[in-house]
């Protein structure tokens, strides 16, 4: 049997850039990340987070919607 791998990407709302890195939040969740991928952000900006790094900055309805549909509840 073959097994599927994906990577998730979390969108991520920044709260304060400090240099090549920033504090970010999603919901409860706070994180440091290394933004030096991406180059124009400000605070308030929203970006899509993998492993530590901001890999794309993300259109805020998108972002909000992406994690609207992470956090409902599925029955299986």
């Amino acid at each position: 049997m073959r097994s599927l791998r994906m990577c998730l990407g979390i969108p991520m709302k920044v709260r304060k850039i400090n240099g090549d890195f920033a504090e970010v939040e999603s919901g409860r969740l706070l994180r440091t990340i290394n933004i030096q991928m991406l180059s124009g952000l400000k605070t308030g900006d929203y970006v899509l987070v993998h492993v530590g790094f901001a890999i794309q900055k993300v259109d805020p309805q998108r972002a909000k919607e992406t994690l609207r549909l992470v956090d409902e509840p599925r029955t299986f």
